[in-house]
């Protein structure tokens, strides 16, 4: 009997203690003991610990395993193989009949049906959290959130089941949030260190805010260049929800921020007003009220950007729905003095919880107001496209399959119409192929997401941006389009086309061509150089008589001849088409070194490739995206391995076991007067440096280049402002992100591959050099007028104008190749790459 009591007396002690920890969360709440709570599941109080991903998962698969009310779906996967999973909550009937609730959602988006009867309807409410790892409070007011939702006897919490379907997040970057929630964890003092210089509150090199990549994945909803994100729109395109809350952190002297942002300012020019006037501000009314009721402080209609449609907050608004950005100052870890004191981890997880609870009320109440809404955007979409001059867009690169393939894939991945071109046809002086060019009709559902792909946007209601000022899609892609005033197709597109690639018939040949023009073919190279195989390219253009009839292979062309292989012919030709089939590359063979017109195959304007040994430098010091960048580009789309090495360890390393040395923009100051004099004497024996934007100035300061500053007189500015005006004044003098076009030099090495003498390019710093004083090597300049979308002031126009975007510094024997404008950029910007590469693979002939 004893015992039966004391047993009593524990688990009594435990629910009081849980329910202590529950109220200040949840005060006056009750809910359902068959529903396990976190605490419980955990075995720590939320807050006291950062949650690993795999644990919520766990507490994820427990609630639906003990409520009829929840679904745990799996929607994709991490590049380090976490599942990214979404937890879809609603009243019972609606969880069993989750795809019938879903066919009639999607009713409202197509316009080819009646609109069904929205008082009926559920509301979609989809709520995602740490996109951002290092911005922890979301992924543990998710769990709280999820739990409240299911186990509140509250009439609220019933209501919201009712009248919804809620869908959670609750990580959409599960790979940064471990290595942030490890970095915490590890770090946590007892007690937690307040102090912001402690370890627990500074990251190192990579930060988690980012993916395995390295990418900000809140800037990919647009580009799709990660798997998260390809995985969410395609999730996303299944449901279009109708209020999407996105949840971050800012500094932690910051309060808390919501919608609506700056008007106009900080807003996407094809989002409709009543997005903006109307809806934004009746949601605002719900988020006002949770946080006043806790008495916590938050600010509005100020800094926080809307424009960029690759923003989880924006992406939704370009869909029908209403997207939704939330900051709350961040703890950083378990507890960080700010300005007004120590900020915990539970407070920040507190009024995360607080606005999800409210962005979920405020969703249901106003739920067939957001119903006729989507319904009503797509209607109205479809009409602007009529008053719309351009009546279509037609694309497509003649000479680059694989560039063409993944512009269509973009498109499709986000549900716009694409019609096959069926006539050759020219406009805007450029000329489009039947067959190899496609054409978007603005007359669409999604014409608002078409205008973002190809409008080239000059103009603007402010002048200092959070983030880019431009993103049009085609010109990243380096795609050749041109708007037409009226619509002439053939077929509609639904996946991508079938390849036909050619590869040549047995026979006796004397070496095997490809041309360098698609995007892959730096792919094919790595591949047969892997396998063995010697390459050679070539200077000048030729045509040769190939098995397929007369072929023009232009300056950068790739030739393997067969006389100076180690493989016999059949093992060659079997590894020329299994590369040939990974990369989607057309091979031709001939059977004469001895050209129609151009050089001949031995001649001395034609040398071997040599094959790449590169080493990256990375860590504290550096930038994470552009590193990541790089490292994704050449794991992702050429398969090539590459030594990333941390800036600590450089006096480890001898320089002589590679040939390429790549330095992302950063401040490289740790290294001493030896490494760099290591570093000087590999390069002057032949080594090959490419650096990106402020690296180039580093080198610049070290005098291992010997490059020229621009500097223009400086416009008179007013010898007094009010003080309040100074982040207007002095952040419209930044280049946030904006397009230009520039002039390639494509008979310089740098330049293989390219068919048009001018490229736009992506700049996001105010670093100009002058172009080379040796007239070779400036190999991309801008032109006259080269501003093509995006915000700049006159005087940064000036100084475009006037700049190299890449220029080559031999030095020695070597050369520095130096990218002042980002050819990788965010994974997307597939139009450069192909220069970023070409340093890579024929450095050497500079």
């Amino acid at each position: 009997m004893k015992k039966q009591l004391l047993l009593f007396l524990l688990m009594l002690c435990t629910v009081i203690q849980v329910q202590a920890q529950l109220d200040y969360f949840f005060p006056n709440e009750k809910f359902d003991s068959q529903i396990p709570n976190p605490e419980a599941f955990l075995g720590y109080e939320i807050g006291e610990w950062h949650t690993r991903y795999d644990r919520l998962v766990a507490y994820f698969e427990a609630l639906a395993e003990n409520s009829e009310m929840a679904e745990l779906q799996i929607v994709g996967h991490t590049n380090q193989r976490r599942p990214l999973v979404v937890l879809v909550i609603s009243k019972k009937d609606n969880i069993q009949n989750l795809e019938e609730v879903r066919l009639t959602h999607l009713q409202l988006v197509d316009l080819q049906q009646n609109l069904p009867d929205v008082s009926a309807m559920p509301a979609i409410i989809n709520l995602a959290y740490s996109v951002h790892g290092n911005e922890p409070s979301g992924g543990e007011a998710a769990i709280l959130t999820a739990y409240w939702l299911l186990a509140s006897q509250s009439e609220m919490a019933q209501e919201i089941r009712e009248n919804a379907v809620v869908m959670i997040d609750p990580a959409i970057n599960p790979d940064g949030r471990d290595r942030h929630t490890n970095w915490a964890n590890m770090h946590k003092g007892f007690p937690p260190i307040a102090d912001p210089l402690d370890r627990e509150h500074n990251e190192i090199w990579p930060s988690g805010r980012v993916n395995h990549y390295w990418f900000d994945l809140n800037r990919d909803w647009m580009p799709l260049a990660q798997l998260e994100l390809q995985s969410k729109i395609a999730w996303y395109h299944t449901w279009y929800p109708n209020v999407v809350g996105d949840f971050h952190e800012m500094g932690t002297n910051s309060t808390y921020f919501f919608e609506p942002t700056k008007p106009f300012g900080s807003e996407n020019p094809v989002v409709p007003r009543k997005n903006y006037e109307d809806i934004n501000s009746k949601f605002a009314t719900y988020f006002v009220k949770a946080l006043d009721n806790i008495g916590s402080l938050y600010w509005t209609k100020e800094v926080f950007d809307n424009s960029y449609p690759g923003y989880g907050s924006t992406y939704p608004d370009i869909q029908g729905g209403l997207g939704l950005v939330f900051e709350q100052g961040s703890s950083r870890g378990h507890i960080q003095s700010s300005q007004r004191g120590d900020i915990t981890f539970p407070f920040t997880i507190r009024n995360q919880l607080e606005i999800s609870l409210a962005t979920m009320e405020a969703g249901v109440k106003e739920r067939e107001y957001m119903h006729r809404y989507l319904r009503e955007f797509f209607e109205t979409a479809v009409s602007e496209a009529r008053a719309d001059r351009v009546k279509a867009y037609v694309f497509g690169d003649e000479y680059d399959d694989s560039r063409n393939r993944l512009f269509l894939k973009l498109l499709l991945d986000h549900k716009i119409k694409v019609f096959e071109n069926n006539r050759d046809l020219t406009a805007e002086g450029k000329s489009f192929k039947k067959g190899k060019s496609w054409v978007v009709p603005t007359s669409q559902p999604q014409y608002r997401m078409v205008r973002s792909m190809f409008e080239k946007v000059t103009e603007f209601a402010d002048s200092v941006f959070y983030d880019a000022s431009s993103w049009t899609m085609a010109l990243a892609y380096g795609m050749p389009y041109a708007g037409q005033t009226a619509f002439q197709s053939g077929n509609e597109l639904h996946e991508l086309p079938a390849q036909d690639l050619h590869f040549p018939e047995v026979g006796k040949y004397v070496a095997y061509l490809v041309d360098w023009s698609d995007y892959f073919a730096p792919k094919f190279l790595h591949h047969i150089q892997t396998a063995g195989l010697h390459a050679e390219v070539t200077a000048l253009p030729f045509t040769s008589a190939t098995e397929d009839g007369s072929k023009d292979f232009p300056a950068g062309s790739l030739i393997i001849p067969i006389g100076f292989q180690q493989h016999d012919e059949a093992t060659v030709r079997q590894l020329l088409k299994e590369a040939a089939a990974t990369s989607g590359q057309h091979v031709y063979a001939t059977t004469t070194g001895f050209s129609l017109k151009g050089i001949d195959l031995g001649s001395n304007n034609i040398s071997a490739v040599r094959t790449p040994k590169v080493l990256m430098l990375i860590g504290q010091g550096t930038s994470q995206y552009e590193a990541g960048e790089i490292w994704h580009l050449l794991d992702t789309k050429v398969g090539m391995p590459i030594t990333k090495m941390d800036l600590s360890l450089f006096n480890r390393v001898n320089l002589y076991d590679y040939n390429t040395l790549i330095l992302p923009s950063g401040f490289y100051n740790i290294l001493n007067n030896s490494q760099i004099n290591h570093l000087k004497d590999w390069l002057n024996r032949g080594g090959t440096i490419i650096s990106l934007r402020s690296a180039s100035q580093w080198l610049q300061s070290q005098e291992i280049v010997k490059e020229e500053y621009l500097s223009l007189e400086l416009i008179s500015e007013p010898a007094f402002l009010p003080f309040a005006s100074r982040r207007d004044f002095e952040g419209a003098k930044a280049i946030g992100g904006s397009i230009y076009l520039t002039y390639l030099d494509n008979t310089h090495p740098l330049g293989y591959g390219y068919r048009s003498k001018e490229i736009p390019v992506y700049r996001n710093s105010s670093i100009f050099f002058k172009p080379s004083k040796n007239k070779y090597q400036t190999p991309v300049r801008y032109t006259e007028n080269p501003l093509l979308g995006g915000y700049i002031s006159d005087a940064n126009l000036e100084k475009v104008k006037q700049s190299a975007s890449v220029l080559v510094s031999p030095v020695g024997q070597g050369r520095v190749i130096h990218f002042i404008d980002n050819p990788n950029f965010r994974g997307t910007w597939f139009g450069t790459n192909k220069l970023f590469l070409n340093a890579i693979f024929f450095g050497d002939k500079m």
